[in-house]
C-alpha cells in the first residue's frame, strides 16, 4: 500500500470521494488518515527493517496517542511497544510514560502500580539519571496524596540532579520543596537543608513570597510571615496537585509556626502573641482554642487573667502511657483467646 495514496496533495484522493459521499468530517477524516499512516509505518518496519525500527515505529504510535489525549489506548500501545522492547533503561522510559499520563489524568492508582513497577526494573538494572527521575515521581505522587514527610526526603534528595522537566520546571519544583520541608523538617534540619541550601537560594528569590516565606518563619519575624503566606495562599489553591490539601496545609502551616512561637515561653499572654502574629487577640484566641482541642498545641488559655500556659508533653511520661495501653490491649486479646481455646 502506497502512502502516497494518502496524501492530501494527491490529485484523485479516494478519501475526498468517501468524504464527499458519506458526508465524513474533517476530524474524522484526519483520524483516520494518521491511523492508516501508523499502521502503515509499522508494517513498512515489520517487513523491511530490523526490530529497533520496528519497536520506534510502535513507541512514535504511542507517543502520538499520548498527544491527543487518547489514554487507553496509549496504555494499550505503551504494553505492545513493552514486548518488543529489551533493554531496562528503555523499559523504564515506557514507565516514566505512563507515569506521566496517570498525572495527567490524576490516577492514583495507574500512578502506584507504574513506581511500583519501576522499582522492580530498577532491581535488574538501571542508571542514576532515571532513578534520579523516579524520586520526583514518586515525589510528585506522595504531595498529591499527602504524604507531605516522604514527599520532603525525596524532592530534597533530588534538588541538586533535578532533570525531570517534563513534568515541571525547577522553580515550580524548588516551590514544591520548600512548601512540603516547612511542615516536615524541625528547625535544625530546615536550616541545612533548605534556607541554606545553594540550590534553593539561586532559585527561590524567582518564587513571589517564596523567600520571605521560608526566611520569616525561621528568623521568627511571625508578622512578615503571616503577610507572605498570604501571598502564597493563591499559588497553592491553583496548583493542581496541592488544590485539594489547601485546607489541611493551612492548617499544618498553622501548627508549626504557633508552636514554635509557643516553644519559647512556659507563659505568655495573649495579647503579646497578638502583637507578634500582626492580629487581633479574639482571632488568636479562637485559633488557639481549635489546635488545642484538635491536640495539636500543648497549652491552655487562662481567658480571665488572658494567659497562654505550655504544658509540653514528657516523651517518657508518654511512652510509660503508650506501653500501658499496649499491654492492656495485648491482655484483652489473650483473655478472648483463653476463652475460643477452653470452648
Amino acid at each position: 500500500m502506497s502512502l502516497q495514496l494518502f496524501s492530501p496533495l494527491t490529485r484523485c484522493n479516494p478519501l475526498e470521494k468517501v468524504k464527499k459521499h458519506m458526508l465524513i468530517s474533517d476530524e474524522f477524516l484526519l483520524l483516520f488518515y494518521r491511523t492508516c499512516f501508523w499502521h502503515y509505518r509499522i508494517a513498512d518496519a515489520e517487513e523491511n527493517l530490523g526490530e529497533s525500527e520496528v519497536r520506534e515505529a510502535h513507541l512514535a504510535k504511542s507517543l502520538y496517542y499520548i498527544r491527543i489525549g487518547d489514554k487507553e489506548k496509549a496504555l494499550e500501545q505503551l504494553k505492545l511497544t513493552e514486548t518488543k522492547t529489551v533493554a531496562v533503561g528503555q523499559k523504564m522510559d515506557l514507565v516514566f510514560y505512563t507515569l506521566q499520563i496517570g498525572f495527567f489524568y490524576m490516577d492514583f492508582d495507574l500512578i502506584s502500580k507504574s513506581i511500583d513497577k519501576a522499582k522492580n526494573l530498577f532491581e535488574v538494572g538501571g542508571d542514576w539519571e532515571r532513578k534520579n527521575r523516579l524520586k520526583v515521581y514518586e515525589g510528585l505522587y506522595c504531595m498529591a496524596t499527602r504524604n507531605f514527610k516522604k514527599a520532603t526526603d525525596l524532592f530534597l534528595g533530588s534538588i541538586s540532579t533535578f532533570t525531570t522537566y517534563e513534568l515541571f520546571p525547577y522553580e515550580t519544583f524548588i516551590f514544591y520543596s520548600v512548601l512540603t520541608s516547612i511542615i516536615s523538617l524541625d528547625r535544625v534540619s530546615l536550616k541545612q537543608k533548605v534556607v541554606d541550601a545553594p540550590e534553593i537560594l539561586t532559585v527561590i528569590r524567582k518564587i513571589p513570597n517564596l523567600s520571605e516565606f521560608l526566611n520569616a518563619l525561621y528568623d521568627c519575624q511571625y508578622k512578615s510571615f503571616f503577610l507572605a503566606f498570604a501571598g502564597l495562599t493563591e499559588h497553592i489553591k491553583l496548583d493542581r496537585y496541592l488544590h485539594p490539601h489547601f485546607r489541611f496545609y493551612m492548617r499544618e502551616v498553622r501548627t508549626v509556626v504557633y508552636s514554635q512561637f509557643l516553644e519559647s515561653y512556659k507563659s505568655v499572654t495573649i495579647e503579646a502573641m497578638a502583637k507578634a502574629f500582626g492580629v487581633t487577640v479574639e482571632f488568636i484566641d479562637l485559633e488557639l482554642s481549635r489546635f488545642i482541642a484538635a491536640g495539636k498545641l500543648h497549652c491552655k488559655i487562662d481567658k480571665v487573667a488572658g494567659v497562654l500556659e505550655t504544658n509540653r508533653p514528657d516523651a517518657k511520661n508518654a511512652l510509660y502511657q503508650a506501653t500501658i495501653k499496649q499491654g492492656d490491649f495485648l491482655l484483652n486479646r489473650i483473655q478472648k483467646l483463653s476463652r475460643v481455646i477452653d470452648l
